[in-house]
């Protein structure tokens, strides 16, 4: 994804560093598949085991009469597509896929070599089964691995545990639910992501029966691993601030405490324009770009401009967020964006700062000109894939730093106290009318909106990008005047062709689930 220009700029000490990281990233695999589905690690380990079998020669298979060149095909299709999303759910959509090779015909590939057949068989039932046609709550056409175990847990159960965990100051981010008979009642176990097993607190919820523990040791030889890779890299660390928000990393994921965690975050997002930038949570190492992070700088000192164009609620100071371009090394996730605005919770950047990250050689992979544009008409369609780079670059630029970077959430930051006059509440430009409402100390803009809470905020930022990508003046700072080869003008009809005429609506349309009447995408 043309890196190696960029790796071999590195100093050695910075070498280390991206590789230990790498590695880090990488020893999370097993936790993306064990939080997709039941089978995805072992549909992993089958195409592992199939491909060291040939040395990754799969046309030996073919010629060894093992199987058909037909279903070879199929099921290497089906591998690449399983491996691109880390599991056999799409990451954009959460809909199954299926091999289109006959579960027959695999069986009797599998059936041999007894290291395939063994690995084949526990999960071979899982790969080709429908319903589960997506992920979401546990149910007949849905799956989700959050919640594992033989006892199906409802809606209002797992909202319940929520509700307590809240009230006992458990963060929810990193824990997965398993309801577990116990004589005639329930008890449900909150499983912790962490190295270190064991209970760490046990409750009953009030007013009913049902007890609640809180379990640590969730994905705990995965954790081990990324821990150890994280050790490694800390001696090649660029600086005192760098090491010390690594280790924090370390604590947490070794403890599961997610405290630990916000603080490392509170460092990292400090930590400005690094020459390696690490991102954890996505499992992202990538390598900064010089040349194009200057020219987005210019965007972000000029923000304060175009923010004024935006609607109310807005801090009365916009601290420029640390904004770069990146080339990743390292990107393991079940979705890779383009752009990141990070962190993630919002009331660390809202008082903390944040960081807006382009990854280049994603954006321009997705921009290729040999990908389909089958919604456009055949004599747009020369221009619109020539200018489609211009267009997407631009948006998520404008989506990430005035989209996820701007406005104000208006809360009590801690007990008495608000970040907004309590006495003279600003005006809401739905009513007219002072607000009523705002975040209470503790409260966050996930545990508020839920389900919604990803979804509204994607929104917000999808329609910012959209809704600026008219202002000359903004463009003419991407290098795109009236003069220009590709003009102004011609960002902003591209943008509309990709947005405003349905191109990425009618694609996302693959993403809505019909039986669950829900989309699979928050953006």
């Amino acid at each position: 994804m043309g890196l190696a220009e960029h790796f071999d700029s590195l100093t050695k000490n910075e070498k280390l560093y991206a590789h230990h990281a790498a590695r880090a990233a990488w020893y999370g695999t097993p936790i993306i598949f064990e939080q997709v589905s039941e089978e995805a690690a072992g549909i992993f380990r089958f195409i592992m085991s199939a491909f060291h079998l040939c040395a990754g020669d799969w046309k030996y298979f073919a010629a060894l009469r093992w199987i058909n060149e037909d279903d070879l095909d199929h099921f290497l299709n089906y591998s690449a597509t399983f491996l691109s999303n880390m599991g056999n759910f799409y990451g954009s959509g959460d809909s199954k896929f299926i091999p289109a090779v006959p579960s027959t015909s695999l069986e009797a590939f599998a059936a041999r070599s007894e290291q395939l057949r063994s690995s084949l068989a526990p999960i071979v039932d899982a790969m080709y089964a429908v319903p589960p046609y997506s992920l979401g709550f546990p149910g007949n056409p849905t799956t989700s691995a959050y919640y594992p175990g033989a006892e199906q847990i409802s809606q209002e159960e797992i909202a319940m545990v929520s509700q307590e965990l809240q009230k006992h100051s458990i963060y929810l981010e990193n824990t997965r639910i398993r309801k577990v008979r116990a004589d005639n009642d329930f008890t449900f176990e909150v499983l912790q992501a962490s190295v270190d097993p064991g209970l760490v607190v046990e409750f009953t919820v009030t007013g009913r029966d049902y007890r609640i523990k809180l379990l640590r040791g969730d994905h705990s030889q995965a954790l081990r691993k990324v821990c150890g890779s994280w050790e490694e890299a800390i001696p090649h660390a660029a600086s005192d601030w760098q090491r010390e928000y690594i280790k924090e990393y370390v604590q947490s994921f070794r403890t599961g405490d997610l405290n630990i965690y916000r603080e490392a975050l509170k460092k990292w997002v400090r930590h400005l324009s690094p020459t390696v930038e690490d991102i954890f949570g996505f499992g992202l190492v990538a390598i900064k770009d010089v040349q194009a992070t200057e020219l987005v700088t210019r965007l972000v000192d000029m923000s304060d401009t175009f923010i004024t164009s935006l609607g109310p609620f807005e801090k009365s100071l916009f601290d420029p967020p640390d904004f770069t371009c990146i080339h990743t090394l390292s990107y393991c996730s079940s979705i890779l964006f383009g752009g990141i605005n990070l962190p993630n919770y919002n009331d660390l950047r809202q008082e903390y700062g944040f960081k807006n990250v382009i990854i280049s050689n994603r954006m321009s992979a997705e921009s290729s000109d040999s990908l389909l544009c089958p919604f456009v008409d055949e004599d747009e369609l020369a221009r619109y894939q020539r200018h489609r780079y211009a267009a997407y670059y631009t948006w998520v630029v404008l989506h990430e730093l005035l989209g996820h970077g701007t406005s104000q959430l208006l809360a009590e930051t801690a007990p008495g106290v608000y970040n907004f006059d309590i006495n003279h509440p600003p005006i809401s430009p739905l009513t007219n009318s002072a607000v009523m409402s705002w975040f209470k100390y503790g409260e966050t803009w996930t545990s508020c909106f839920e389900d919604l809470s990803t979804t509204v905020d994607e929104c917000r930022a999808e329609l910012v990008g959209a809704y600026l990508m008219d202002d000359k003046e903004l463009l003419a700072l991407f290098g795109y005047t009236d003069d220009t080869s590709i003009t102004a003008d011609d960002v902003t009809y591209n943008l509309y062709m990709q947005q405003g005429t349905g191109t990425d609506g009618l694609r996302a349309l693959a993403d809505y689930n019909i039986d669950s009447g829900r989309w699979g995408q928050d953006h």
